[in-house]
């Protein structure tokens, strides 16, 4: 079960940080998280993607709690980056109302 979880939740994970990426982009936050939090965790989760790929043909049977873990941690900077990234909209949406005045 952990395998299945585990295989198909890190390409999901890079898939969402891309997204991320791309978003923060669009803005000009007084933070670089991009460079700050999203590059780190792509990095990584594009090394356990490798790791994935050349231990295909193996099962996890042992340390399924650190590959929870490592899933846990990726969910939860996504998590508090999308809700920085609600706040920079917020922010801009009031600064554009601002001067629309």
């Amino acid at each position: 079960m952990v395998d299945r979880v585990y295989k198909t939740d890190i390409p999901a994970i890079r898939k969402s940080l891309e997204k991320l990426r791309a978003e923060f982009a669009r803005f000009d936050p007084t933070t670089d998280w991009t460079k700050l939090r999203v590059d780190p965790l792509l990095r990584h989760v594009k090394l356990l993607e490798q790791q994935l790929r050349l231990q295909s043909k193996f099962r996890l049977k042992r340390g399924v709690r650190m590959f929870h873990s490592d899933l846990v941690y990726f969910r939860e900077n996504i998590k508090g980056l999308n809700k920085v990234l609600q706040d920079e909209r917020s922010s801009l949406e009031r600064k554009a109302k601002r001067l629309a005045k």
